[in-house]
């Protein structure tokens, strides 16, 4: 960490510092939430949860080097100091702004309802060409993962790159305050988090929330193929950069979809025209190459290290990652889904050839139009060969699709072998708490 000191912390978030007041302008080496991690020196976040209660570790990280904690009550035997607050949740994002003014780089701000993850893999790939760059790992894109995030910047980050998701009004707010972007970026306005957005225009409003704290001289880049952002002309007086397969300053010509062997395209941007080979599946990934592009040049990276970005980009996870058992493909991005998402990775799957199979789950947090979206998702799954859905709402994708329906992954296990073929090529997706990585695991044995 660059050099943050208790008596910093202290004044950032408004807490009380009780204990040796010698030792408040000590340094921290780190701040962690997790007992486990605690090192030499580090600030423990006493944070209460539903199951576990962050105070009742505290005496345990004293002992284990934490020179601090930070907690909304006394410490039972506090042998160092500790930091009281009202809340520790609210008092780390104020915290998390504090360190993040402390650095004077680019910080590019990534959100989006399809494709966050990817676009900013995508971007620090490129970015790491030419700059030591600090990004989001795993989900720590909510407001208590953006300030662990920023956290982990250490003294000689040269560029951080953050992604920022959100489920309801006013948290990109608490999220842009705490990480402050330099730039922008916003990948696609789809249908996810309809139960508290309400519809795309909220979620609009939702995501363009971070605008308001775009630094100032701040560069925003955004899909110019989404005819919601199409529509933003300006932004704190400056015009977006525009990127798109169909629209925009960076725009791309002659996208071939080789499956396995990757994507090809011609990025074309100010002038240039860069042929790349992206190492992924999924012709939406040529619009990830291109906003990596934009936000590369407008850091002053050459065509070549573009090029050279965009071609190391590796896939996280189960985003569209694909698994060859030998007998099938298995098209594995099960990590989340809903309607925008779905119809991306159906497009990804009719790219393969062989018999094609979609086994698609519950959608969550789509609000009261949850079952005709699982209705018009199902009708647009038509495309595949087979549609197996499996949850209770995807009954109506299953309808949409005439596919298969079974109500749990138990029922839909007895079965599959007599479903799948050898040859196939199987797109396993749903939202997140469907567990779909176990039906992943379950084609592996096939």
């Amino acid at each position: 960490m660059k050099h943050f000191t208790l008596s910093q912390i202290a004044q950032a978030c408004g807490g009380a510092y009780v204990g040796d007041e010698k030792l408040k302008e000590t340094a921290v080496s780190s701040i962690e939430r997790d007992s486990r991690n605690i090192k030499q020196n580090s600030l423990f976040l006493a944070i209460p949860g539903t199951r576990v209660d962050g105070h009742d570790f505290i005496e345990k990280c004293y002992e284990d080097g934490a020179i601090c904690a930070l907690c909304e009550k006394p410490p039972v035997n506090p042998v160092k100091p500790y930091i009281l607050v009202d809340s520790t949740l609210t008092a780390v994002k104020k915290i998390a702004k504090a360190y993040r003014e402390l650095f004077d780089i680019p910080v590019i701000g990534i959100s989006g309802s399809v494709g966050k993850t990817s676009t900013k893999e995508m971007i620090s790939s490129v970015l790491a060409q030419k700059f030591k760059v600090h990004k989001t790992q795993g989900n720590l894109n909510n407001e208590l993962g953006v300030p662990l995030t920023l956290f982990g910047m250490d003294d000689d980050t040269e560029v951080a790159v953050i992604e920022m998701g959100i489920s309801d009004f006013g948290e990109m707010t608490r999220l842009s305050e705490m990480a402050q972007p330099t730039i922008e970026v916003i990948t696609i306005i789809g249908d996810c988090h309809l139960e508290n957005l309400g519809d795309r225009d909220g979620v609009f409003r939702a995501k363009t929330e971070m605008f308001d704290n775009l630094r100032i001289g701040g560069t925003v880049v955004l899909n110019g193929d989404d005819e919601k952002l199409s529509k933003v002309s300006s932004v704190k007086g400056n015009a977006p950069i525009f990127y798109g397969l169909h629209n925009g300053a960076y725009r791309a010509e002659n996208i071939k979809n080789n499956g396995v062997l990757g994507v090809e395209a011609d990025l074309l941007f100010e002038g240039s025209r860069v042929h790349v080979t992206i190492p992924a599946i999924g012709t939406y990934m040529v619009s990830n190459a291109l906003a990596a592009a934009a936000v590369g040049r407008t850091l002053g990276l050459t065509d070549d290290e573009i090029k050279r970005g965009v071609e190391a980009y590796k896939t996280v996870g189960s985003r569209a990652n694909l698994i060859d058992t030998g007998k099938i493909k298995i098209i594995d991005d099960c990590y989340n889904a809903n309607p925008t998402s779905v119809r991306a990775s159906l497009d990804t799957l009719m790219n393969f050839e062989g018999r094609r199979v979609a086994i698609l789950g519950d959608m969550k947090e789509l609000g009261e139009n949850e079952l005709e979206l699982h209705l018009e998702t199902g009708r647009y799954a038509q495309c595949c060969d087979l549609v197996i859905a499996v949850g209770p709402l995807a009954e109506k994708l299953a309808e949409g699709a005439g596919g298969l329906h079974f109500n749990t992954k138990e029922e839909l296990f007895s079965q599959l072998p007599s479903l799948i073929n050898e040859g196939d090529v199987v797109l396993v997706k749903a939202s997140h708490s469907m567990q779909f990585e176990k039906i992943t695991e379950e084609l592996r044995t096939l």
